[in-house]
């Protein structure tokens, strides 16, 4: 096998784009350091979530994103987070890699994207990076000659077509589940705001409970009209939820989840930790029927576990910048639905509060008040969501199943101990 510098079979340039906006120059859509940190690969299906921005001419030349490209991001607050590869996987019209990554063009027919993507995620590569990053304290950074010199196992081109193409698969499928659970929350959201919002719940005779003239009274705490025979919790002095203290039981190893580990709801692997060994920060337990968010401001990072979650139990420990409620199984789909509503986030940054990071806490989450459903409503409603709640779950299991493959299948057809044609066949 022939070892190859990265800069002898590809074209490396770091981004310059920043997230500002010109009028004097060209209206651009930005794939930012996020962007690539937390996707495998990049498509058009990506784009609409991209922020506008503006470039100039040669910005527009030099970085826009292309099929078969790879971006990796450049500099970070940790070590660990620089080097992080994403595949190009459409041509992007109008849009540009931003500020903070580089942008690498494999040479036609000598090195294929995918592969490299691929390679880009293993160990060594990784470790790589993080060695090579320069800087201390508040930021690390790649140069553009150490990202030219990392080494590239230059398989055959046709060997790197079969492997690249598999993990895209891979990739595809893990997309498509992001997919369907967008689409299940999106069915949870709607009944939720059809039910709690404009209150048009079914009635005893099954019909929308206010347009059918179901009696509203006025709450002040609420500074609006609720059905009668309703009343006013807060999240932290709730019948529905219980604040989860901090404390794990002794475990000898598991997975620990910063609130960084979470995009949206969307989890990434961190470190294995033991009990002895464990940061202050790795303690908070998951349970079932509990649903948590992240404190700090700007910061939406949500889990919500239901019934069917022994496996993610079993597996990982949450750090303090979590909140925790603990409901029963009739309101976890109720209170679901209120941390993962716009109108709460929006009211968690209001609240938030701090000199170097700002977040809430107990207190703080007094604050957030809402109205609580007749028993029967509740019940209704959890048994229309909650099956959706358990069906999101298991599909972000089956994408930690799949993620998990994805790593250890790539070492073994990277170096060869197992090859395509083995693998693809037993």
């Amino acid at each position: 096998m022939v070892i190859k510098s990265l800069s002898e079979v590809a074209f490396i340039d770091i981004s310059g784009v920043d997230k500002k906006f010109n009028e004097n120059e060209t209206e651009v859509k930005l794939c930012n350091f996020t962007d690539v940190y937390y996707n495998w690969a990049i498509s058009k299906d990506n784009v609409n979530n991209f922020m506008i921005a503006s470039a100039n001419k040669d910005e527009i030349r030099r970085f826009l994103l292309k099929k078969g490209s790879v971006a990796i991001t450049k500099d970070s607050e940790t070590r660990d987070d620089i080097g992080i590869a994403c595949y190009i996987a459409d041509d992007l019209d109008n849009t540009l890699l931003g500020y903070h990554c580089a942008l690498i063009v494999p040479k036609t027919g000598i090195l294929y994207g995918k592969y490299l993507n691929a390679y880009l995620h293993t160990k060594m590569a990784r470790t790589y990076f993080s060695n090579q990053a320069s800087g201390s304290g508040q930021r690390y950074t790649l140069t553009i000659g150490a990202i030219g010199d990392v080494k590239i196992p230059m398989i055959p081109y046709e060997e790197q077509v079969k492997i690249g193409n598999i993990f895209s698969l891979i990739d595809r499928k893990i997309v498509n589940n992001n997919k369907i659970n967008f689409e299940l929350e999106s069915m949870a959201k709607t009944l939720y705001n059809y039910w709690f919002l404009q209150f048009d719940f079914p009635n005893e005779n099954g019909k929308p409970y206010k347009s059918s003239g179901g009696k509203m009274v006025w709450n002040e705490e609420l500074k609006r009209e609720i059905p009668e025979g309703w009343k006013v919790d807060n999240l932290m002095e709730s019948s529905l939820c219980g604040d989860i203290k901090a404390g794990v039981d002794y475990f000898e190893t598991k997975n620990y989840l910063p609130t960084a580990n979470i995009n949206g709801e969307e989890i990434t692997d961190g470190e294995y930790i033991s009990f002895d060994n464990r940061e202050s920060r790795a303690n908070m337990q998951p349970v079932k029927n509990s649903v948590w968010f992240a404190k700090m401001k700007n910061s939406i990072k949500h889990l919500t576990i239901p019934e069917n979650s022994d496996w993610f139990i079993n597996k990982y420990i949450l750090s303090t910048g979590f909140q925790g409620l603990k409901c029963s199984a009739d309101s976890l789909a109720y209170i679901h639905c209120i941390i993962n509503s716009n109108w709460f986030e929006v009211y968690k940054d209001m609240l938030s509060h701090g000199a170097t990071q700002e977040s809430v806490n107990n207190e703080d989450l007094k604050n957030i008040k809402f109205a609580v459903p007749s028993v029967d409503v509740l019940k209704r409603f959890s048994a229309i969501v909650f099956p959706i709640l358990e069906k999101k779950f298991l599909i972000i299991k089956e994408n930690q199943e799949l993620t998990a493959l994805r790593d250890f299948l790539l070492p073994l057809l990277m170096n060869g101990q197992v090859t395509f044609k083995e693998w693809w066949y037993e």
